[in-house]
């Protein structure tokens, strides 16, 4: 079902949506529909399963909670609020269900709908006295969600909209038997169960799971069968570096002109603690976000960087699905996706909501094979990448960085929230290359 285009997007109010979730829409800047929510909220509205389909930052979460807070808010066929949960969203990671939770608190700002957040890394007591409570949605990941329906906290009998958000990703971290099961723990009667399931990607598994549990969905589709996998707002630079000199391209990528919020993707926690290191040498105002890290300090660090107290992220790809900030100028691949589904993830982080941005990979001599599956399988038509080092011109000119560029900008900093040493669990980070010298 392609976006119609020869008409402007609908204000939320042509889409009959109820006055309260407009003003609250209103107040965060947004009166017009994206082609994924324009396309959606109609039939979910009408409670019908919905499979919706679109890149990442093209607008899905309110694509799918600007229907569920409406039915949930003021639809007669729903049983009436009573403080158990009418709404239950699933998430594949932490990070994205605190995103996912705020944007409806925002969104509900003016009913009496009560939205709580459970994930996993959270004292159990704070979440189990927000059930206690009374809670009418719930944002969670599968592993906390399934914990606290085990002990009898997390009532799932009057849910009535189920959604699945980012299918893809609970595919691939594993998640498909979790979901199974909280699908199967939810009433069908007395009014049947709606189900949502939005995605960037559609895998077999996913689809096989959707016909064999929904009531025949719609599936919608924000753009063409065969329209680009990322954002052309987007510019891709891709070249090769050399291991040893990707700190100082690094640095200098990070002086270009005009560049805002960045986020630098490592394949492995290791590697992404020490470019955050580095770089907070270097006098960057940076924080990261990966596995090894407390949730309190991840949590600290996406704060920082949604508000610009710092404005450089570094992250794995598992712990940055939760960053959800539409002004990401760059995104840096430090190391080569391992696959090109990962490739459009990392980079649909820039070039959203109609801003320009600009993907940077770094291509390893040792990656070669990675970016020419990924080349191949997007059609990027960049088979073999040039050979560029921190002093090559081409580096300057691709990027704009002016030739003032040096490899320090400022006396060392601290990366956000982490202390020296720390990591969770208590294993401290070393200080030591894989060789066992000093680095």
């Amino acid at each position: 079902m392609p976006k119609r285009a020869e008409n402007p997007p609908p204000t939320f109010a042509e889409l009959g949506i109820a006055a309260e979730l407009i003003d609250a829409l209103a107040e965060l800047g947004i009166t017009q529909s994206f082609s994924i929510q324009e396309l959606a909220i109609p039939i979910a509205l009408d409670g019908r399963d919905v499979i919706g389909q679109a890149r990442t930052g093209m607008g899905k979460t309110y694509a799918f909670g600007i229907p569920l807070m409406d039915r949930v808010f003021d639809d007669a066929a729903l049983r009436e609020l009573d403080g158990t949960p009418r709404a239950l969203v699933v998430v594949p990671t932490r990070e994205l269900a605190v995103q996912v939770g705020e944007d409806l608190q925002r969104l509900a700002k003016f009913t009496p709908v009560r939205v709580t957040t459970i994930y996993g890394g959270r004292p159990y007591e704070e979440q189990i006295s927000a059930l206690h409570n009374g809670v009418d949605v719930v944002v969670g990941t599968p592993g906390r969600l399934i914990d606290l329906y085990d002990r009898g906290e997390l009532i799932l009998d009057g849910v009535a909209i189920l959604v699945l958000d980012e299918a893809d990703e609970m595919l691939d971290m594993g998640f498909l038997p979790d979901i199974e099961r909280i699908w199967n723990g939810l009433p069908a009667a007395p009014e049947p169960l709606q189900t949502m399931l939005f995605s960037a990607t559609m895998p077999g598994p996913i689809l096989t799971l959707a016909r064999s549990m929904m009531r025949t969905p719609i599936h919608i589709r924000a753009e063409a069968a065969d329209a680009p996998t990322t954002h052309a707002t987007t510019k891709q630079v891709v070249f090769t570096s050399h291991r040893m000199d990707k700190p100082e391209v690094l640095a200098r990528i990070l002086q270009a002109q005009g560049r805002g919020r960045t986020i630098i993707f490592a394949r492995t926690k290791r590697t992404a603690a020490e470019v955050a290191e580095d770089l907070a040498r270097r006098g960057f105002a940076v924080g990261s976000v990966h596995g090894d890290l407390g949730q309190s300090a991840r949590e600290k660090s996406l704060e920082a960087f949604r508000t610009g107290e710092i404005d450089i992220l570094v992250a794995t790809d598992v712990a940055a699905r939760g960053i959800d900030v539409d002004d990401v100028t760059h995104v840096v691949n430090y190391q080569t996706p391992d696959d090109p589904m990962t490739y459009v993830h990392r980079i649909g982080r820039t070039g959203r909501a109609g801003h320009s941005g600009t993907a940077v990979t770094l291509v390893g001599y040792d990656e070669a094979h990675k970016w020419a599956m990924i080349n191949n399988e997007l059609g990027l038509d960049q088979p073999d990448p040039p050979a560029w080092f921190s002093t090559s011109p081409e580096l300057y000119e691709a990027l704009d960085i002016p030739e003032s560029a040096a490899e320090t900008v400022g006396p060392p900093r601290k990366v956000l929230g982490v202390q020296r040493g720390e990591r969770r669990g208590g294993a401290r980070t070393s200080n030591r290359n894989r060789g066992g010298s000093r680095r």
